[in-house]
C-alpha cells in the first residue's frame, strides 16, 4: 500500500467561491491525487497525494487555469500589494462615483455637455478601478470558465457600451446607465474591501500564535544562537520575563511560566527540575536551564498552527454541497440574464426595460456570500478556539459535535490529576522488616515500568533505576500489573485477579480502601498476595464543573476506568456523575475494570445502542477508543500518539476546556448554516425580484454587497463567544 503525502500551496489570484471550486476540482483529476481542499479565505490549497506525484505537478495545473503559486514571503508580499491596490482603486471609484451618481440623478446639476463628463469619469472608473474584474473575467474566459468577477464585468460593461452607444449614437429616447455602471464598480470594491478586512481580522489569532515564538536562545555557554539553528539536546537559559525559546525540559532551577498563550489558562504553572516546558511561553520569575527536546516544525507551537491551518481549509459536508452548487452557479446566472432579456423583448417591452432587468440579474446574483459563508466562519471559529487552547481539526468535527449526545470521560489524566501517591502500606501477617523488605523488592521490579502507579511506588521508597540489576525477567500486563522475578523469586503486582490466593485480611482492607476513593494495588510472591498499597489520584478542581456544563448541554456524561469499581464510583460520585440504577446507562454511568484493549469495546457497544458518543482521554491506551468514537477528544497532557488520534486537542488539562470547545464547535456549525441558508435565500429570491424588473441594478449592486457583509459580521460575532472557563 502506497504511503500518503500532504503538500499545502499557497495559491493567489483567487478573488471568488467559484475559483476555489475550479481549482479543486482540477486537483482532483491528477492521477494519485486523493484528495484535494482549497479554501477562498486563506488562499490554501491542501492536497493530499502519492509519492508519484511531485509539487512542481501541482504547480503547473494551478498555474494552468490563471492562478499563481506563492512562497511564504511572496505570498505576504502579494497580499499587501493587493490591499493597497484594492484601496486605492476603492478611492479612485468612489471619488468618481459620486459626482457620476449625483450629476445623472439631480436634475438640478445638468449643465451643458453634463452627459459627456459622467460618460469621461464612469470611463475612468470602468476601465481602471475595473480592470482586475474585467481582467480576471478574460483569463478564465481562456480557459473556459466563469467566476463572480464574469458576471461584475459583464453587468458593468453592458450597462457602460449601452450608455455609450447611445450617447455617441445621439438616441434621443435611449436611457444613459453610466451611474449604474460606476456604481457596480464601486459597490462591489467596497464589499470586497470589507471582506478582506474581514480576513485579516478572522486571521489574527494564528498570527498572534506565531508572532509568540522567540528568535534566538542563549546557551549555557554563553553563545547566543538562532532559533533556527537550536538542535535537540542543546542545553539553554531562560531568564525571567524571557520566552522559551523551544519545547524541552527543565534540568536546573524552578520557577512559574505563563502558558495562556498555547493553553489559554490565565494561571501559571509551577515547574521545576523534569519538568516539560513549552516553547514560546513566558518565564516569570525564576531563572531556568532547558534542555530541548523538540525543535522547528515538531514543537508544540509549530503543530498547533499547521493543525489550525489545516482545519480552516477542510470543508464541512454542508460546504462541499455549495461547492457543486459554485460550479454551476455562474453559467446558471448567465443563462437566466439572457433568458431575461429575451422575455421581455419577445413581450414587447422597452428595450431598455428588457436590458436593465439583464443587468440586474447579473449583479444581484455574484457568488461573493457562498464563497465566504463556510471558510470565515471556519477561520473566526478555529482562531478563536486555539486562543482558547483548543485545537479542532476540520469542518467534520463541527458536523460530529453537533450529532453527538454522549461523552465518555476517561478517569485517570482526565478526571484526575495523574499524579498518583502512595499513601498507605496494608500487610497483616508481616512484621515491619517483612513488610519493608516486600516493598523495597515490589519497588524494584516497578522501576521496569513507566505507569504511574509504578512511578508512585519507587518514588515512596526512593528506589531508582540502578537497583534493576536485580531484576532477572520482567512482564508489563497492560491493565493488570506486571510479573516480575527479583532475587530469584516471583513478583506480582496489580489487580486481584493475578494472585492465585488472597487472604480474607486484605480483602477486607481493599474494601474498606476502596469505598474511600483509593486506588488499591495488591502485591505478593509466588502467586500468593501478601500486601496491598494504597494510592489516591487527586480529582482536578475543575471536574466538577466540567461534568455540570456537559450535562447542562445535555449530553449524557459516563466515566470509562481500568480502576476498580468501587473508586470509581467514589470518582464519578464526587464530580457528578450518576451511579445510581438507570436502565439506560450500564453500570450505572461508570464503567469500571476495563481493559485498555477493551475500551474499543465499550465505545462500539454504546454506539450499537444508539448513542453518538464523543471520548475524551490523555493517554495510549486511550487512542483506539479516541478513534472509534464518534467524536475523539485528547486532553494535551497527554501522549502525542492520543493527540493525533483525537478530532479535537485541548491543550490544557481543565477538563473545561471540553465543555467549551463543544459549545464553540457547535456555534461555528450554527454560524456556517446560517450563512449558507441566507446565501441560499438571498439568490433565491433576488434573481427572480431582478428578473422580472423589480431591481434595478444599483439596488442590485447594493444588496449584494450587503448579503456579503451579513456573512462577515455573523461569522465575526464567533469571536465574542463565552468561555465556561477564565482566560488570559
Amino acid at each position: 500500500m502506497k504511503s500518503s503525502l500532504h503538500t499545502d500551496l499557497q495559491v493567489g489570484g483567487m478573488t471568488c467561491g467559484a475559483c476555489a471550486v475550479r481549482i479543486q476540482s482540477r486537483l482532483n483529476t491528477v492521477s494519485g491525487v486523493t484528495s484535494t481542499q482549497v479554501s477562498l479565505v486563506t488562499g490554501r490549497a491542501s492536497i493530499t497525494h502519492d509519492p508519484s506525484v511531485n509539487e512542481a505537478a501541482l504547480v503547473q495545473e494551478i498555474t494552468a487555469l490563471g492562478y499563481e503559486v506563492l512562497d511564504k514571503r511572496t505570498a505576504e508580499q502579494s497580499a499587501t500589494k493587493h490591499q493597497t491596490d484594492l484601496y486605492q482603486r476603492l478611492l479612485i471609484a468612489t471619488a468618481l462615483t459620486l459626482p457620476v451618481v449625483l450629476i445623472s440623478m439631480i436634475s438640478d446639476l445638468h449643465f451643458e455637455g453634463h452627459k459627456w463628463v459622467v460618460a469621461g469619469l464612469t470611463t475612468l472608473v470602468v476601465a481602471w478601478s475595473g480592470w482586475p474584474f474585467h481582467r480576471a473575467t478574460w483569463l478564465n474566459l481562456r480557459h473556459g470558465t466563469t467566476t463572480m468577477d464574469t458576471l461584475i464585468s459583464l453587468g458593468s460593461l453592458a450597462a457602460f457600451i449601452w450608455s455609450t452607444v447611445v450617447l455617441i449614437g445621439n438616441i434621443g429616447d435611449g436611457h444613459l446607465y453610466f451611474e449604474t455602471s460606476a456604481a457596480i464598480i464601486s459597490l462591489i470594491l467596497l464589499g470586497k474591501w470589507l471582506e478582506l478586512r474581514a480576513k485579516h481580522i478572522s486571521g489574527d489569532a494564528i498570527r498572534a500564535l506565531a508572532s509568540h515564538a522567540a528568535n534566538t536562545a542563549l546557551l549555557t555557554d554563553g553563545r547566543e544562537v538562532a532559533l533556527d539553528n537550536l538542535a535537540i539536546g542543546m542545553q539553554f537559559v531562560v531568564r525571567p520575563g524571557e520566552k522559551i525559546a523551544t519545547d524541552g525540559i527543565v534540568v536546573q532551577g524552578r520557577s512559574a511560566v505563563d502558558m495562556s498563550m498555547i493553553t489559554g489558562e490565565p494561571i501559571p504553572t509551577d515547574v521545576a527540575v523534569g519538568d516539560e516546558v513549552i516553547g514560546a511561553t513566558i518565564n516569570l520569575d525564576g531563572s531556568l536551564v532547558v534542555q530541548a527536546t523538540k525543535v522547528g516544525a515538531d514543537t508544540a507551537l509549530a503543530q498547533i498552527i499547521n493543525l489550525v491551518n489545516q482545519a480552516q481549509s477542510n470543508h464541512t459536508k454542508v460546504q462541499r454541497l455549495a461547492d457543486r452548487v459554485a460550479a454551476v452557479f455562474v453559467p446558471v446566472v448567465m443563462l437566466i440574464a439572457f433568458l431575461s432579456l429575451g422575455t421581455w423583448l419577445s413581450l414587447g417591452h422597452d428595450t431598455q426595460e428588457a436590458f436593465t432587468a439583464a443587468v440586474a440579474v447579473l449583479i444581484i446574483a455574484c457568488p461573493c456570500t457562498l464563497g465566504l459563508a463556510t471558510p470565515l466562519a471556519m477561520m473566526v471559529g478555529t482562531g478563536k478556539a486555539a486562543q482558547m487552547g483548543i485545537i479542532i481539526k476540520g469542518g467534520d468535527v463541527l458536523e460530529d459535535t453537533r450529532a453527538i449526545d454522549m461523552v465518555v470521560l476517561d478517569k485517570t489524566g482526565t478526571v484526575t490529576e495523574a499524579k498518583m501517591s502512595v499513601t498507605g502500606v496494608v500487610a497483616p501477617g508481616l512484621d515491619d522488616d517483612a513488610r519493608q523488605h516486600l516493598i523495597k523488592i515490589v519497588a524494584i521490579a516497578e522501576t521496569r515500568s513507566e505507569h504511574p502507579i509504578a512511578r508512585a511506588i519507587t518514588n515512596f521508597t526512593d528506589t531508582k533505576p540502578s537497583d534493576q540489576h536485580d531484576i532477572s525477567a520482567f512482564e508489563n500486563l497492560p491493565g493488570a500489573g506486571i510479573l516480575a522475578t527479583v532475587n530469584g523469586k516471583q513478583v506480582q503486582v496489580g489487580q486481584r485477579h493475578l494472585f492465585e490466593y488472597l487472604p480474607n485480611a486484605l480483602k477486607a482492607a481493599a474494601l474498606d480502601t476502596e469505598t474511600r476513593g483509593a486506588t488499591t494495588v495488591f502485591a505478593g510472591r509466588e502467586g500468593a498476595a501478601e500486601m496491598i498499597i494504597e494510592l489516591t489520584d487527586p480529582i482536578k478542581a475543575t471536574s466538577k464543573e466540567a461534568v455540570a456544563t456537559l450535562q447542562r448541554q445535555g449530553l449524557e456524561v459516563m466515566l470509562l476506568t481500568g480502576d476498580n469499581a468501587s473508586t470509581a464510583r467514589f470518582v464519578a460520585s464526587e464530580v457528578g456523575i450518576s451511579t445510581q440504577p438507570d436502565g439506560g446507562m450500564p453500570n450505572n454511568g461508570v464503567i469500571a475494570e476495563v481493559r485498555p484493549e477493551d475500551k474499543t469495546a465499550v465505545i462500539q457497544q454504546l454506539q450499537t445502542k444508539g448513542n453518538r458518543v464523543a471520548m475524551v482521554g490523555d493517554g495510549i491506551n486511550d487512542s483506539p477508543a479516541l478513534v472509534q468514537a464518534d467524536l475523539g477528544i485528547a486532553v494535551g497532557t497527554g501522549t502525542d500518539i492520543a493527540i493525533q488520534a483525537s478530532d479535537i486537542t485541548i491543550v490544557s488539562g481543565d477538563l473545561r476546556a471540553v465543555a467549551d470547545a463543544i459549545g464553540l464547535a457547535r456555534r461555528t456549525l450554527a454560524t456556517i448554516k446560517g450563512n449558507l441558508f441566507w446565501a441560499f435565500a438571498y439568490n433565491t429570491a433576488a434573481i427572480p425580484l431582478a428578473a422580472i424588473g423589480v431591481l434595478n441594478p444599483i439596488i442590485a449592486a447594493a444588496a449584494m454587497g450587503l448579503s456579503s457583509l451579513f456573512v462577515v459580521f455573523n461569522s465575526l460575532r464567533l469571536r465574542s463567544t463565552h468561555l465556561n472557563r477564565p482566560s488570559k
